[in-house]
């Protein structure tokens, strides 16, 4: 599926909008009289549609056996977190879309805020938000799946590595983690591995998983989350 086929749908939504619920969308706050009447908002209330239509679809899609929630967890980040949004963003034409929408004296300053992720990745929110308004779930998301295709696939092919960037995060503060196994649940040849993460001899998180590697990265995800560094 290429960008432009996988946007299709999502742009024929946003195309679709009526002035007075697309205008908002692709507008900053710097440039309206009422934040209200920028994208933020919205930017919030599709960011929810957004987690919900692409975690829907990957329960749906993904084998039960091999995905289980940390790894649902996992590949539902690298799809909808901020650089996929911009990317998406991008493929919508959001900067040339907003340059239209800005006042006329402010119109040079939407190439600088284009060029922030933050900016893009809100108003692509912002759009799957008010689609959703205007259309409802069902057909929003649908076109959202699409829309996020590439990216989906990109986190299925390079999952998210969350011990290296613990380890990354905990080296620039002088601290360490080191993993134990707690527990060893089920047969031989049936079995299910709970590890510990711990810094400073501290439990900071905990994973289950069919192999030491898969529990040691959710418990690494876990920690990620608990020591304020998942982002």
């Amino acid at each position: 599926m290429s960008d432009d086929v996988s946007t299709r749908a999502l742009r024929d939504l946003l195309d679709g909008l009526p002035e007075s619920a697309r205008r908002p969308v692709l507008s900053h706050a710097s440039w309206t009289s009422r934040r209200s009447d920028s994208y933020e908002r919205l930017a919030f209330l599709g960011d929810s549609v957004l987690e919900l239509a692409i975690s829907t679809h990957l329960f749906r899609t993904l084998d039960a056996e091999r995905f289980g929630a940390g790894r649902l967890t996992e590949v539902r980040a690298g799809t909808v977190s901020a650089d996929p949004c911009r990317r998406v963003a991008e493929r919508l034409e959001v900067p040339r879309r907003m340059a239209e929408t800005a006042p006329d004296n402010l119109r040079r300053r939407v190439s600088e805020l284009t060029r922030t992720e933050r900016v893009l990745a809100s108003v692509c929110e912002a759009i799957i938000g008010a689609c959703y308004l205007e259309y409802g779930y069902e057909r929003t998301a649908e076109a959202v799946v699409a829309a996020f295709a590439p990216e989906l696939g990109d986190a299925l092919d390079h999952p998210a590595d969350s011990k290296s960037r613990l380890q990354e995060w905990l080296m620039a503060r002088g601290q360490t983690v080191a993993y134990r196994v707690t527990d060893e649940i089920g047969s031989p040849h049936d079995r299910t591995f709970v590890v510990e993460a711990l810094v400073d001899e501290q439990a900071v998180g905990a994973g289950r998983g069919r192999s030491k590697k898969l529990a040691e990265q959710e418990a690494a995800r876990e920690a990620l989350t608990s020591l304020g560094a998942g982002d």
